[in-house]
């Protein structure tokens, strides 16, 4: 419980101080700029893994808890109640914001500005190259290391950087499905919720492969 409570607080965080970088710059005309926004989230996604990382592996994303499950790197049973951590963490993150910020229409929903299949391409790439880094410093899906915060902080905020304008760059269905479940804006959400899971796992056989770590079984979904 320690465990799904810390994934809870984490998710909420990276979310609330995610998407209120995006709400807060609109609501005082870009006060915050789209670089803060990026750094925000790479900051804020550094700090909950050096709290959190010991306690419970420091997912905070469906993605990356699949992605471990398929490299053997966490239990198939623990799945579920991760992944309903993270997305009770998101809404609840999100719906604090609407409560602060009624007027605001999208909450920092992750929407495409272009083709929804030019935002899938770039999630599902974006995904890819962080689950690359994740599982470089992880240690059995334990990101407490003492460069893991800092290395998948950074991955975070350069893809924010550059990709945040066309796809939103989230990287993490949780992220995605919080303002859009409160702001209801989901005709565009099975875009964040299917790319980055196919490209952390995508990331996996790769680093299996590029390493000769061999995954004996696959997880069945």
């Amino acid at each position: 419980m320690r465990r799904y409570i810390a994934e809870i607080i984490g998710t909420f965080a990276i979310v609330f101080c995610g998407t209120g970088a995006i709400i807060i710059d609109q609501e005082t005309n870009g006060t915050i700029s789209h670089s803060g926004i990026a750094i925000t989230f790479g900051l804020i996604v550094m700090a909950m893994i050096y709290a959190l990382g010991s306690i419970s592996g420091a997912h905070f994303n469906p993605a990356v808890t699949i992605a471990f499950s398929i490299a053997n790197k966490f239990k198939k049973r623990e799945i579920f109640p991760y992944v309903v951590s993270q997305f009770l963490g998101a809404i609840a993150a999100s719906g604090l914001l609407y409560l602060l910020f009624p007027s605001n229409v999208f909450l920092g929903a992750t929407i495409p500005t272009g083709s929804n299949m030019q935002s899938f391409i770039l999630e599902f790439i974006l995904t890819f190259l962080l689950m690359l880094v994740i599982l470089s410093v992880a240690h059995g899906s334990k990101e407490q290391g003492m460069f893991a915060g800092i290395a998948i902080g950074s991955v975070v905020g350069l893809e924010a950087m550059f990709a945040g304008p066309i796809c939103g760059a989230s990287m993490n269905p949780a992220r995605s499905l919080g303002p859009a479940f409160v702001a209801d804006q989901m005709s565009q959400l099975w875009i964040y919720l299917l790319a980055p899971t196919f490209g952390a796992a995508i990331a996996v056989f790769v680093w299996s492969y590029l390493t000769n770590n061999k995954i004996k079984k696959i997880i069945k979904l």
